[in-house]
């Protein structure tokens, strides 16, 4: 069954509307899909004041929304993006949120933050190096994409090498990569929550933890769906498109029939 109410996607900091990239076909037959690049992202709208704030994020694709006449569709987010259509959920905006291992999920200055925010560090830091890597190593070494993307997926190996460059270019391109690693925002309680909201998390998320940050966040808005994605990382559309797919459209009320054995 078709949802005429269009979903909208965002993406995680760092990364841009491309990484929706193999996720979006499996959801162009039931919804309108809109995927959006972040403020100071990639590929986005230059910002022009800074530093740039979780909120400013949050107004930006606001007013993205706004410019595109959505008033309330359905939104679906990773990392960052999952924190920002929490917010906008919080703001009246949103149809159905489906929040993949959102960030925010911590109290500020803690180790609940602290620890990913190294993480990201080293990761832009293995980007760097990896950009000068020739593509043809990326392509014959399934180890070496591995390592790039340990953080963030845990089945990197299984990726292009154009996955791994393109992911690598988002990523030294986030100009407000620094401003919002700074950040001493969270993500405030949501009980009773405004909208349908599911919270999906890769069990070997390497960047914020289930065991960790998802508990915070179930704390946080009790009344939500807790979906765990077995054998996802923090950014679970690298490691298996499908299962987010079906994720995020079990999350806008789709019946999408079982996957065959």
């Amino acid at each position: 069954m078709n949802d005429p109410t269009p979903l909208v996607l965002l993406h995680g900091l760092g990364m841009s509307a491309g990484v929706w990239g193999d996720v979006v076909p499996w959801l162009a037959p039931h919804h309108e899909v809109v995927a959006l690049t972040a403020l100071g992202h990639r590929g986005g709208v230059e910002a022009q004041r800074r530093p740039v704030t979780v909120a400013d994020l949050v107004s930006h694709v606001e007013s993205e929304l706004d410019e595109r006449g959505l008033d309330r569709p359905h939104l679906a987010g990773n990392s960052l993006g999952g924190w920002i259509a929490l917010e906008l959920a919080r703001h009246g905006r949103a149809a159905t949120v489906c929040a993949l291992s959102p960030a925010g999920s911590w109290t500020a200055g803690t180790s609940e933050q602290t620890a990913g925010v190294r993480k990201i560090r080293t990761a832009h830091g293995m980007a760097r190096a990896g950009r000068a890597l020739p593509m043809s190593l990326l392509m014959r070494s399934a180890r070496l994409r591995r390592l790039t993307l340990r953080d963030v997926a845990a089945h990197g190996e299984g990726l292009t090498a154009a996955h791994v460059l393109e992911a690598t270019e988002d990523l030294l391109g986030c100009v407000v990569l620094d401003d919002v690693l700074r950040t001493d925002e969270e993500i405030a309680p949501l009980d009773p929550p405004p909208c349908p909201i599911t919270l999906a998390w890769g069990t070997r998320d390497a960047i914020l933890p289930a065991e960790v940050n998802g508990e915070v966040l179930r704390e946080r808005i009790p009344q939500a769906r807790y979906v765990p994605l077995p054998g996802l990382g923090h950014v679970p559309m690298l490691d298996d498109p499908e299962m987010v797919a079906r994720t995020i459209l079990e999350s806008t009320g789709v019946t999408v029939p079982p996957p065959p054995l």
